[in-house]
């Protein structure tokens, strides 16, 4: 029988967690979280947040320690465990099976049928039904997931652990791929599914969120608890400087940008929709970048950025206008080729463009370069070498492990798998530097950093193309912005004369 008078969805106690590779992850945690409440988990990467709630869920074991659901002392040796106690998660990389419809990924596993065996479809769509309408988690059921939105999807993986009776759900960094309304919107599930009596664990670096949407947050560093907090009582600022051990500067510090001559163009460039004939997904966009200048562009996602980057690295065929560099045309032609004109890409997805996951460290540092000196000889790898500049970008990045060259990269965590790529990417010493959504998953003590290297950057003369969904981000380190919509570029600003609400009402498509 559970305990229902304990006022805590969940109780973990002195929790410690130690891997064979990276060493301790959490000593003596310990987390209590109120039924019915947000309760917002912050720490930096490695910090052990996820380790923490993989642990609740049954997704790895605990070393030492004890949790309490509803006051009751159990065991979770697997998620099968961890759903029978009510508890769900939703990962950060949705487990989605992208050919099959909405409603049979939420059924999947879970299926019921009717008293001759076959599947009840009407039934499970009504069950569905009834959440959507309980918790405003509005989707089309019979829609495929490869077709819809990622904040649709995320959705469907919250619906997923709903139907499986879910009461404590956790979410682990759930408006890293979201835009910023899709992150409005969430926080309105998310207050909602708390009213309605479930519980909410989110993990996350975004501190505005957690104004936005929790009650209380604990604080993780280096796998202990540092403090619990009520969020209304404590500033930003406090919760970043509680975070990573010191104050951190939540502004972006940059002198007045020197431009310099135009080293990137796009000239009317059409991009056709291969799909839909007569469509096009980029209309006669036109735009150019100095030495020394951060051109940002901003758009809710799915207008064009992704098509535009493709375009310039060789990965989608363009259909008229112009791509330079250096003066150079590059448009049409191979992604090496590009590379080889002084074209570095930080990619918004590190693990489907930017890494191979079952590669160690040092292979994915070097991975397009691996052909050239220091790093091979007469076709013959280099290691030394290859190690040795490894090392070079996990010190100066602050890549945890720190010897961690010769492990898998996907025993890092995502944040330390972007700080390789940035490290990476820089190292080439681009004339361009394209940077997606360059701090997606990072704290913000990393963010900081990465704001500071591409500053540095930009004042060693750089171009830099920033494309971003956070306006915070876009705002702050732009010299110059755009505004993208619905594949076109509708304005041009400075980046100091223009105001986050005119810039989110261009990104929807208003006018000013």
């Amino acid at each position: 029988m559970q305990n229902i008078k304990s006022q805590f969805a969940v109780e973990m106690k002195n929790i410690y967690k130690t891997f064979e590779i990276n060493g301790l992850a959490l000593e003596n945690a310990s987390l209590r979280v109120k039924k019915g409440t947000v309760h917002a988990l912050l720490g930096e990467n490695g910090a052990g947040k996820t380790t923490l709630m993989n642990i609740l869920y049954g997704l790895c074991g605990k070393d030492a320690g004890e949790i309490y659901i509803n006051g009751e002392n159990v065991e979770i040796k697997n998620p099968h465990d961890a759903i029978n106690l009510g508890i769900g998660m939703v990962h950060q990389h949705f487990k989605l099976v992208e050919n099959f419809t909405v409603a049979q990924n939420i059924m999947l596993g879970q299926e019921e049928a009717n008293k001759f065996g076959i599947l009840d479809l009407k039934k499970i769509k009504e069950k569905i039904n009834s959440l959507i309408n309980q918790y405003g988690l509005k989707v089309d059921l019979d829609a495929k997931i490869e077709d819809i939105s990622v904040g649709m999807q995320q959705r469907v993986e919250i619906l997923k652990m709903l139907y499986r009776g879910a009461e404590l759900l956790i979410l682990d960094e759930p408006t890293a791929v979201l835009t910023p309304q899709e992150t409005d919107d969430l926080i309105k599930i998310m207050k909602k599914l708390s009213e309605n009596g479930k519980t909410i664990i989110i993990i996350t670096h975004k501190l505005k969120e957690i104004k936005n949407s929790a009650e209380y947050c604990t604080i993780i560093r280096k796998g202990k608890d540092i403090d619990t907090v009520l969020v209304k009582d404590t500033s930003e600022s406090t919760l970043a400087s509680k975070m990573v051990g010191r104050e951190v500067n939540l502004k972006v510090n940059k002198d007045k940008a020197n431009f310099g001559e135009v080293v990137f163009s796009v000239e009317n460039l059409t991009i056709e929709d291969d799909k839909n004939k007569g469509k096009n997904l980029l209309k006669d966009l036109s735009f150019e970048i100095h030495k020394g200048e951060i051109f940002g562009i901003a758009g809710v996602d799915g207008n064009g950025q992704k098509e535009l980057v493709e375009a310039i690295v060789g990965l989608r065929k363009i259909h008229t206008g112009k791509i330079k560099i250096n003066g150079k045309e590059i448009q049409n032609k191979k992604t090496r080729e590009i590379i080889k004109n002084k074209i570095a890409m930080i990619h918004e997805d590190r693990q489907k463009r930017s890494i191979i996951l079952d590669m160690t460290v040092a292979d994915n540092a070097v991975l397009e370069k691996y052909r050239d000196l220091p790093f091979s000889k007469r076709k013959f790898l280099n290691y030394k070498n290859i190690n040795k500049f490894t090392k070079q970008i996990v010190n100066e990045y602050d890549i945890n492990p720190k010897n961690s060259e010769k492990m898998a990269i996907k025993s890092l965590s995502g944040g330390n798998q972007q700080k390789l790529v940035i490290g990476r990417e820089i190292a080439k010493e681009p004339d361009l530097l394209i940077a997606v959504q360059p701090t997606r998953g990072l704290d913000v003590g990393a963010i900081e950093y990465v704001h500071k290297i591409l500053v540095q950057e930009r004042d060693k003369g750089k171009a830099i193309l920033l494309i971003s969904l956070e306006l915070d981000e876009i705002l702050n380190l732009s010299d110059t912005l755009a505004v993208i919509y619905n594949g076109e570029i509708t304005q041009k600003f400075k980046a100091e004369e223009v105001s986050e609400k005119t810039v989110g009402l261009l990104m929807a498509g208003g006018k000013v």
